[in-house]
């Protein structure tokens, strides 16, 4: 396929103009015309890539999904995945990890062109994928764009890094792991670009979610985006890992929801009021057009490792369900990261190396597991929550709203407080008509419901 170094944006300006543009506003960053050669398309372009608001992700840590820690690990357990609602997987780094000065994060990316041995071979990767997509599921790649390992090959070419005043290698932040790579140099920009864009040809992946975007400037992942938009034969779902609504401008289809999360914390633990996500579903969607969303969740490969499992931050099983049915329902594309759909007891640490997910627990908690698939399901049949229009009626304790799409109505009711609340409902939904989503029972919603401690209701008319 031809290489598009700069392709044209959504503005139309014509290519030289911008080019010239470009070079009068930033005249450090060199215009070197480099060719870069595509490897062949291996397999058939998945076809089955789902419209970016009807996603339900699964995040797969490799390192601790399964006993060897490899792909064929993932690979096996495909079906549970698929099993659950899932239509959409993104693995966490698959690269080679670097060794120099490192402390064996898989995000000190070695080499961004090979897979890490520990995970497999290419064709590993590939059957992975081939596995995914004939169960219907999309699979996105974790990219590291910010840094490198420090024995990644890219070293020896020093201007491709930020240098401190004497010219020494810079680290970002605090993580000294790692070198930081220097975004005013085109040569780097490029390649980088091209080692991303060829994980498309050579494994047939479906999109990236691309790490600490904060860290990069807005013009690369815009120049990034812009790029993979050139391929046309597949349809990619880009995931920013980056809180701030100006990615979607960037051409993000998704953002991260850290302070979601961060409040939803708050709301168990510090007895915030349940009102605050009305503002976050505001703010974090200020700007975002047809589609683009929030990934939220109750826990992630960080969170888990550093803060806790759902278990220990939203109250145990039932506390985190009501908590996963605000995420699921409300507003934005709820994730779930791996162990958590049979309630993982312990955390999996940095660096994901030493603790592994015990599957034999899928006997021992099948009523979670039942319960995420029963409440993914609902949401993946029902338009009014994938797509409709969102209304909210919370109390300071219990996270109430309908979603509506057409004659489509759900009515949800989520109590966040390890107590009995009596919620007191508003003019208009207290009507009858209503039935339980998952049974289909009528039922007659009365001027005041009582919920019990992390009850949640879910109804449809």
């Amino acid at each position: 396929m031809k290489n598009m170094l700069f392709p044209l944006r959504k503005n139309k300006i014509p290519l030289l103009v911008m080019t010239a543009i470009f070079c009068l506003v930033k005249p450090a960053i060199s215009f070197a015309q480099t060719a870069f050669n595509y490897p062949s398309q291996y397999g058939k372009p998945f076809k089955g890539v789902p419209d970016r608001a009807d996603v339900m992700m699964y995040q797969v840590n490799t390192r601790s999904f399964s006993k060897d820690g490899n792909f064929k690990g993932v690979t096996a357990r495909l079906d549970s995945i698929k099993a659950l609602g899932i239509n959409v997987i993104y693995l966490m780094p698959i690269y080679q990890v670097g060794v120099l000065k490192g402390s064996n994060s898989p995000y000190a990316t070695q080499n961004y062109d090979e897979v890490g041995r520990e995970f497999g071979t290419l064709q590993d990767l590939r059957e992975l994928v081939d596995g995914a997509h004939q169960l219907k599921m999309a699979v996105l790649l974790d990219v590291v764009a910010n840094h490198t390992s420090w024995d990644h090959p890219w070293i020896t070419n020093k201007d491709w890094y930020a240098q401190d005043s004497v010219g020494n290698i810079k680290y970002p932040r605090d993580w000294k792991d790692v070198a930081q790579l220097n975004f005013k140099n085109n040569d780097m920009r490029m390649s980088l670009i091209h080692s991303i864009k060829s994980w498309v040809y050579k494994a047939n992946v479906d999109g990236f979610r691309c790490d600490f975007v904060d860290g990069p400037p807005m013009d690369f992942w815009q120049q990034l985006n812009d790029t993979l938009h050139t391929i046309k034969s597949h349809k990619l779902l880009m995931l920013a890992e980056g809180e701030s609504p100006k990615y979607f401008k960037a051409g993000f289809d998704y953002t991260f929801g850290f302070r979601y999360f961060g409040n939803l914390k708050s709301i168990y633990s510090k007895h915030r009021s349940v009102k605050t996500i009305d503002s976050m579903n505001v703010k974090e969607y200020s700007g975002a057009s047809e589609g683009q969303a929030v990934v939220r969740y109750v826990t992630n490969h960080d969170v888990n490792s550093s803060d806790g499992t759902p278990l220990e931050l939203f109250g145990g099983k039932k506390g985190s369900m009501a908590a996963f049915v605000v995420i699921a329902y409300m507003k934005g594309i709820p994730m779930v990261y791996n162990g958590q759909e049979i309630a993982t007891p312990f955390r999996l640490t940095f660096p994901f190396t030493r603790n592994k997910i015990d599957w034999s627990l899928a006997q021992t908690n099948q009523d979670v597991t039942s319960e995420y698939k029963k409440v993914i399901a609902f949401r993946n049949k029902s338009k009014a929550i994938r797509r409709g229009t969102l209304n909210a009626y919370s109390s300071d304790d219990v996270c109430v709203f309908t979603k509506q799409s057409g004659k489509e109505q759900v009515l949800v009711l989520s109590n966040l407080r390890n107590q009995s609340v009596n919620y007191a409902v508003p003019d208009g939904l207290s009507t009858s008509g209503w039935k339980d989503a998952f049974t289909g029972k009528a039922v007659t919603v009365d001027r005041e419901v009582k919920m019990e401690p992390f009850q949640y209701i879910v109804l449809t008319k």
